[in-house]
């Protein structure tokens, strides 16, 4: 980390009592796990995935499990088939969380958005460190690194082990888990990536081998038949509300089946209407069951989608980028949508 050093240090510290205390957790332990959100994504399995590297270096026993498995779109990921998803084993992650002396949560701030592993990780006596970018934190942990103000939790990672003296262990794969992260975050450093802290970070990324053009075209620019279909059959049913800058796209579960969708096959999705100029939020509703629509909201300038995910749909996030569900049918979901938008021209800009 020499170039650091002599160019400049990042402008986010984190206490260094606590990157201590961590490190201090880790010496002490031997098996530990590693779990992220449900559905997760880029960032998600990026940070887990760099974790689960740097970790096995420093001879430790680590697994990442997962709720459900990695979505198609980011199976190229360097370390994501060694990772136990609780659909396809959940014997063995509920004895993996069992046997644990330590656990690092990423990348979510709700012990409920890791859905059917939420009463195990509760339950576990194991010491937990918490990682996350996300508001208002409302899980327990005897560490927890909350910092909204990073893009990623891959960043916050990146930072974190950069002061733990780390990153010299970081290898071209464990970079490229990082790189994706923050990528995939800022959707391609397009959107809250003002920090200069990220472009040191992608200054020693690529000094470790990471080809970044490739991750680009393998996150961004590469797609399978039915991602194409379901895009383009999605956004010409796109609805405008002009008089709120906004627009609304919806899939219903007959429609998913009906296009063959896999999982990551309708991401970015949301953020394709923000391309155009009379657009100022984005709404995308997708039924995943019956009275299960899933809620996702993009945002350019200071409007605020978190304070209406948090508001009606029981989810938040973040200012630009933010989730919540709703527990209904979908046109029921579109309904409350069309009631709450005028509430919220008044932050319009």
């Amino acid at each position: 980390m020499a170039e650091f050093k002599r160019h400049s240090r990042f402008l986010t510290e984190l206490d260094p009592a606590v990157v201590d205390r961590v490190k201090q957790f880790v010496l002490a332990t031997r098996n530990i796990v590693i779990t992220c959100h449900v559905s997760p994504d880029g960032d998600a399995l990026g940070s887990s995935c760099a974790l689960w590297f740097i970790l096995k270096a420093l001879g430790k026993n680590a697994t990442v499990v997962t709720a459900d498995c990695a979505p198609r779109s980011l199976q190229f990921l360097p370390g994501v088939r060694e990772i136990v998803a609780a659909t396809r084993n959940g014997d063995r992650v509920h004895d993996l969380i069992a046997d644990a002396d330590l656990i690092f949560c990423l990348d979510f701030n709700d012990i409920t958005r890791v859905d059917r592993l939420s009463d195990a990780i509760s339950k576990s006596p194991a010491k937990k460190v918490v990682i996350d970018h996300h508001l208002d934190p409302r899980i327990e942990g005897e560490i927890v690194i909350s910092r909204p103000e990073i893009s990623s939790t891959s960043a916050l990672l990146y930072i974190f082990m950069w002061q733990a003296g780390w990153t010299r262990h970081l290898t071209r794969n464990s970079a490229a888990c990082i790189y994706t992260g923050m990528m995939t975050d800022t959707g391609n450093f397009s959107y809250n990536s003002n920090d200069p802290d990220l472009y040191l970070i992608i200054h020693d990324l690529m000094r470790k081998g990471i080809d970044k053009d490739n991750l680009y075209k393998l996150v961004m620019n590469t797609s399978s038949e039915s991602r194409i279909r379901i895009m383009g059959f999605a956004q010409y049913r796109m609805q405008i509300l002009q008089p709120h800058r906004a627009a609304v796209i919806m899939l219903s579960e007959d429609e998913l089946k009906e296009f063959g969708y896999s999982k990551g096959d309708t991401e970015g999705l949301v953020n394709i209407p923000l391309s155009m100029p009379e657009v100022t939020y984005s709404v995308f509703l997708r039924e995943d069951a019956k009275n299960c629509v899933k809620v996702s909201m993009r945002s350019k300038g200071e409007f605020s989608v978190s304070r209406i995910c948090e508001e009606h749909f029981g989810g938040g996030g973040h200012t630009n980028a933010a989730g919540g569900e709703f527990n209904g049918p979908l046109d029921k979901a579109l309904q409350k949508l069309l009631e709450i938008i005028p509430t919220y021209d008044k932050y319009l800009q």
